[in-house]
């Protein structure tokens, strides 16, 4: 058993012995979510209301796990009938289907917190939050059902209708104690049919069916559709729960296996890649040979013995910075440029004539240059103008 081994075997130990002790001193959590699932037990789940839904539906429900769009295309001679949604996001296409089928004479009846503009633009109304009150009441305004109320003590959303049409008929309406009372259950009639469109959707999560005062508000709601058969379009809730990653994440045995997993193939990749990394081959800078350039080419001047070139080629480099640096005319090397190369580098002037000399010296083709010229020169040259 090599080194490496051991260490994987340290370190799995290690990890299931805290994952252990993570689950004994685990202390079980409410999820309290909004998720409105048909198959979710959680406090806002609709789990009671799809064991419920045939009863409320006088046993003639339809569950539907498609699109209405896909649906209608494929029964696109249907009789009248009732459709429900709760919380179901709905595409355009969808929509146009439904606003079909109602126009002919079906009833639609739509729960949620949230209406696409699409949706409230068609039906002519506007809805946002009606109150901030942690809790509220649900009424409905007709007489026969004034002590069938359902009072919201759990993150009720508050919203209700702010604009409805004047031909809108209001069923039921949200109270809280610090604002005036708000519609949150409409009739709307469409062609032959009728939509009820209803702002609030806790009313059908388990948390609030399990109270037994709350049944006969749900059973007055549905009341309102006629005694036919419902179709109850299902897809978002009933599918989104089969996707594999949501189904392990949701239960706790499958969600820490499947964290051990994936910390696993993290170590292992993190361990394998230390252990076949290929060597790094240092590379060289690449060296500045400017340096060497300058000697060899200075070196080779030399060896030549030319140094009235090489002190003509310095006096134009002087002059070249001198027009460049201090932006002084060059032509005329008389009394005047003297002048103004004094004031501009604050050299003494006999030190300035004498380097004008030289250079006058530099370009006279036919002068007499010396080694000791040269030098000299390029002193001088250095001293006033720093190269």
């Amino acid at each position: 058993m090599n080194k490496t081994f051991k260490i994987y075997i340290v370190i799995f130990v290690v990890v299931m012995a805290l994952l252990v002790l993570l689950q004994i001193n685990k202390s079980e959590k409410v999820n309290w979510r909004k998720n409105f699932e048909t198959d979710s037990k959680a406090p806002f789940g609709l789990y009671i209301f799809n064991q419920e839904s045939e009863f409320l539906l006088k046993n003639k429900l339809k569950k539907i796990e498609n699109s209405p769009y896909n649906y209608y295309n494929e029964n696109p001679n249907s009789k009248p009938h009732n459709i429900l949604l709760i919380e179901k996001s709905i595409d355009e296409e969808s929509w146009k289907k439904l606003m079909d089928e109602v126009s002919k004479g079906s009833d639609a009846m739509i729960v949620s917190e949230f209406f696409p503009y699409k949706v409230a633009d068609s039906l002519k109304f506007t809805h946002s939050n009606m109150s901030y009150d942690d809790v509220t009441n649900l009424e409905l305004t007709d007489v026969k059902f004034k002590n069938d109320k359902v009072i919201l003590d759990k993150f009720p959303s508050n919203r209700g209708f702010m604009y409805i049409s004047k031909e809108h008929e209001i069923l039921g309406k949200l109270t809280a104690t610090n604002s005036e009372n708000s519609s949150n259950f409409i009739k709307i009639n469409f062609g032959k049919g009728h939509f009820y469109v209803h702002s609030e959707p806790l009313f059908l999560t388990n948390y609030y069916l399990l109270k037994s005062e709350n049944e006969k508000y749900a059973q007055d709601v549905f009341s309102y559709l006629p005694d036919r058969e419902t179709v109850w379009f299902t897809e978002n809730s009933g599918r989104a729960s089969r996707i594999p990653i949501r189904f392990i994440l949701m239960n706790p045995g499958l969600r820490y296996a499947w964290w051990l997993l994936l910390g696993g193939l993290l170590l292992f990749a993190i361990f394998n890649a230390k252990r076949r990394q290929r060597i790094v081959p240092i590379i060289e800078p690449l060296k500045n040979k400017s340096v060497e350039f300058v000697k060899s080419i200075g070196n080779l001047y030399l060896q030549e013995g030319d140094f009235h070139d090489m002190m003509a080629k310095k006096a134009q480099y002087f002059l070249h910075k001198v027009r460049m640096d201090l932006l002084i005319d060059t032509q005329n090397l008389d009394e005047n440029f003297a002048k103004k190369l004094q004031l501009k580098t604050g050299k003494n002037i006999e030190k300035i004539n004498e380097a004008l000399l030289l250079i006058q010296k530099g370009n006279d083709r036919y002068s007499q240059v010396t080694r000791e010229d040269l030098i000299k020169m390029n002193q001088i040259l250095d001293e006033i103008l720093k190269f």
